[in-house]
């Protein structure tokens, strides 16, 4: 099963500032991703032209199963988190990881019944303070709402903001989380014209084996956001360590 993760930035391009979401569908649909886990989608903002940017993704990639999450109110409209699915969502929750009078973040937990088994999804979006994304992942992972899950195998996904894997040092490596994005050097996805910062991760729990974790590099993708997407092929594990289906797909392509 492949998986991308991809900060939209409301779909402005990095290099000449226009609003062209038509570019992002574009970007995700030449990868064919099952799950989708994106940052920065807004909703009938005036920036957008008051466009429904959920409705629309959903509708032009043709995913059924999708969830919104609100964080950044505006006096019209909200912008926040977003998660598509090509398989049903059992579980789903909303959490937010607002630190007092810094910018409204927060993260998506799902329940995803892949034809390999339950998935559990975190897709979070992190503050641009150190403190504070160390705080907000000690929340995520205490909050009641992540324990229900909790014992599913666990794919923690999105921009963290996080530019020298602290938040692994720190804490998630503590709680036995496997990182797919290091070395740094490897995983820069932003900005995307000339990518600098590896804030885009993706952190593992449990019986899974991920077969490839690449960020896309190609020319539409350098144009359609001021960050490049990360894609994960994967798949779960049954008991005895072996893959749970022999269905595959390719590695990602990165040129």
């Amino acid at each position: 099963m492949r998986v991308m993760s991809y900060n939209i930035h409301r779909g402005f391009g990095a290099r000449d500032g226009k609003y062209r979401p038509r570019r992002v569908i574009d970007v995700i649909e030449a990868h064919n991703p099952d799950i989708v886990c994106l940052q920065e989608v807004a909703l009938k903002t005036k920036q957008v032209s008051y466009d429904d940017q959920p409705a629309m993704l959903a509708r032009e990639l043709h995913f059924e199963h999708v969830i919104f999450q609100g964080n950044r109110h505006l006096k019209e409209g909200v912008w926040g988190n977003m998660l598509l699915s090509r398989w049903p969502i059992t579980q789903s929750h909303r959490i937010s990881l607002t630190l007092k009078w810094r910018k409204a973040r927060g993260a998506i937990l799902a329940v995803v019944e892949t034809p390999e088994g339950p998935l559990h999804v975190v897709n979070w979006h992190l503050g641009l303070s150190a403190r504070e994304r160390l705080w907000q992942t000690r929340h995520l992972l205490g909050h009641p709402l992540y324990g229900e899950a909790a014992h599913l195998p666990t794919l923690l996904i999105g921009d963290s903001n996080d530019w020298r894997n602290r938040l692994w040092i720190e804490i998630l490596s503590n709680h036995h989380f496997e990182i797919h994005t290091r070395p740094v050097s490897r995983y820069r996805t932003y900005p995307s014209t000339i990518p600098m910062g590896s804030l885009d991760k993706v952190f593992c729990l449990g019986k899974m084996h991920i077969k490839a974790c690449s960020v896309v590099r190609d020319k539409l993708a350098k144009a359609a956001s001021d960050h490049l997407p990360l894609l994960v092929d994967m798949h779960l594990q049954s008991d005895d360590g072996a893959p749970a289906t022999n269905h595959s797909q390719p590695d990602p392509q990165a040129s």
